[in-house]
């Protein structure tokens, strides 16, 4: 593990804390954009919040890091398919964008294929 990874997962488990808890009003409308009903949101805001929990316990303690961070990527790989399908514009795209390269970056990493 390097502190680039350790960054890495602090900023995909904070960044997720910020817009599901603190930004949930943002999701309920985004979500509604998507045509998602409540229950598919409220799943996958508990899988997100479980997954970053996940990687800042292996930070610390040797767990698995690589599986959750796959997952969170294909979290983000969906948003943004849900981005493109209302045709968001580009900024919209971004912020998933950006946890997605940073899940894959954390899982290269862990796997020691990076």
């Amino acid at each position: 593990m390097t502190t680039l990874s350790t960054l890495a997962i602090l900023i995909i488990a904070v960044s997720i804390i910020i817009v599901w808890v603190f930004r949930f009003d943002n999701i309920v409308k985004e979500f509604k954009q998507y045509g998602l009903p409540d229950i598919v949101r409220n799943m996958v805001g508990a899988a997100k919040i479980a997954i970053s929990t996940l990687l800042v316990a292996g930070i610390w303690y040797d767990s698995p890091v690589v599986w959750p961070t796959l997952a969170m990527a294909f979290l983000m790989l969906c948003a943004q398919v849900a981005h493109i399908k209302v045709r968001n514009p580009f900024v919209k795209y971004l912020p998933s964008l950006a946890l997605l390269v940073l899940s894959l970056y954390v899982a290269g990493v862990y796997s020691e294929v990076l």
